[in-house]
């Protein structure tokens, strides 16, 4: 093979090459963009949750609602326990990974339901299972209705709240079954906490 004949081979490759670069690398990603914008632009930009105009966090992704000890703030609904880093840490997103008979996991979920049981007022064996422990990707924003229902009384007694309104943010936000029979209903914590805070205003 000539000289010029590998020349004009390498022209093409490199001109299909910026082709290719421009149609499936630029033109295509502005164009799924601009849809997910005109489409589903809260979804696209990453389902933020806004409080007096600021960004609180997402409603994808769990976060704490503890002092810097790691005590629950009882004026807080709070969120499902989390084994992703320090904790809600995305980019270390994980369960335990611990089998049910670790003595780690066990003493942990041992020492959960006696503080959840203390301060919400309810019996040990009352405190639903999600209250106990991780979900496998350490960043579940959800909790059960069960968990949520328990809180009820603590949040109110803590922001000074008529129980009936509490009781009816929780109902507001609790979501059913995906096409009534995917899943269990959940309660978003952080959104249920932002409607809270506005409310207590």
């Amino acid at each position: 093979m000539n000289t010029r004949t590998l020349l004009r081979q390498h022209g093409v490759a490199l001109r299909a090459m910026l082709v290719f670069t421009l149609v499936l690398g630029v033109a295509y990603t502005a164009v799924i963009t601009g849809v997910g914008q005109l489409a589903l632009g809260g979804k696209a930009d990453g389902s933020a949750v806004a409080l007096d105009g600021e960004t609180v966090g997402s409603s994808l992704i769990g976060q704490s609602f503890t002092d810097a000890d790691g005590a629950a703030l009882p004026e807080w609904f709070q969120s499902r326990p989390s084994a992703a880093g320090d904790g809600y840490d995305a980019s270390a997103s994980s369960g335990s990974n611990y089998g049910p008979e670790n003595e780690d996991l066990i003493a942990a979920i041992d020492e959960r339901r006696a503080a959840i049981a203390a301060s919400d007022g309810v019996a040990p064996e009352d405190v639903p299972v999600d209250a106990l422990t991780a979900s496998s990707s350490g960043l579940d924003p959800h909790i059960s209705p069960e968990y949520a229902q328990i809180q009820i009384e603590r949040v109110a007694a803590a922001r000074d709240l008529p129980l009936a309104d509490v009781e009816a943010l929780v109902a507001e936000h609790t979501r059913g079954r995906d096409l009534g029979y995917l899943g269990e209903p959940t309660v978003n914590v952080l959104e249920l906490n932002t409607a809270l805070a506005a409310t207590s205003r």
